[in-house]
């Protein structure tokens, strides 16, 4: 890891400021790849596409961008996957984990912030760091009101939650 780069970042969202710790130490290239694309701009006016109260809120998907195709939202990645770095640390509260497809080494952009507890998770999907500040902010992006995605699942944001950006945060 650049040791010009702090292990924090700030996500800018139409909700408030949320601060994020990363674990290098457990993801190394799992924070690599995310600060890449947070400090290139990828996830700039990208939004949540998934919010489900008390389980998480999801985000990342390029098809989220306005002009994109909606209906692709949570299809969508950064042209490449990277593979799993599944760790001990716990899927609680605040903590920042890698979306994927049903293939363990299938996520590239796509993230989610755990909204409570979801152990079920753990050694499955690779977390890779903490909130750290604006956990006010996370609890009001999941009480977004939600109605059915394409799929049925109670999780489809009925306003839009936009991602205005997120960058690595200067030591």
């Amino acid at each position: 890891m650049n040791e010009n780069i702090s292990n924090k970042v700030a996500i800018e969202t139409s909700e408030g400021k949320m601060i994020l710790e990363l674990w290098p130490d457990v993801a190394p290239n799992t924070v690599a790849n995310f600060i890449k694309l947070a400090d290139s701009g990828f996830y700039d006016k990208s939004a949540f596409h998934r919010i489900i109260d008390g389980f998480m809120i999801q985000g990342g998907c390029p098809n989220t961008k306005p002009g994109a195709n909606e209906s692709l939202a949570g299809t969508g990645d950064p042209g490449y996957k990277i593979k799993a770095e599944f760790n001990n640390r716990n899927h609680v509260r605040g903590v920042i984990s890698m979306a994927r497809a049903q293939h363990p080494d299938s996520a590239g952009c796509q993230f989610f912030i755990c909204t409570g507890d979801a152990t079920f998770l753990d050694k499955q999907y690779t977390c890779f760091g903490k909130l750290v500040e604006g956990d006010d902010v996370l609890e009001k992006i999941s009480k977004t009101p939600v109605g059915p995605s394409q799929m049925g699942e109670r999780s489809r944001p009925l306003k839009r939650v936009e991602v205005l950006s997120i960058r690595s945060l200067k030591e």
